[in-house]
């Protein structure tokens, strides 16, 4: 499945199962948070447009902001400074052209499989 994807989308740095793996961690983090699974849901598509964009690699793939709460969790988890996190939070909105409205038929197939999963 890693090959087709790569040939698919040559330009992602990412193979599939890292970025499945990543959607894991932000939905077990999400959880762990209390989030809401359409808020989890809203962050995979958010996730994956940056992802189809080119914008994650290795690198950079565990930098992300969220809030206070989450903060903590997630400087734990990817093992990263609240400075970064905080950093990249304009390079995240800028990537995403500062669209931050989601129409629902991105975020509904999200939000069905996280809510099967429960």
């Amino acid at each position: 499945m890693n090959e087709t994807f790569k040939e698919k989308f040559p330009h992602i740095k990412l193979t599939l199962s890292k970025i499945r793996s990543l959607k894991r961690e932000m939905r077990v983090m999400g959880e762990d948070c209390g989030l809401q699974p359409v808020t989890i849901a809203m962050a995979f598509v958010y996730f994956e447009k940056l992802v189809l964009q080119g914008r994650l690699n290795k690198p950079n793939r565990g930098r992300r902001n969220i809030s206070t709460d989450i903060n903590t969790k997630l400087e734990e988890r990817f093992r990263i400074s609240r400075r970064e996190l905080i950093s990249f939070e304009f390079t995240i909105l800028v990537a995403l052209e500062m669209a931050l409205y989601l129409p629902e038929s991105k975020v509904m197939p999200h939000y069905r499989r996280l809510v099967q999963q429960l």
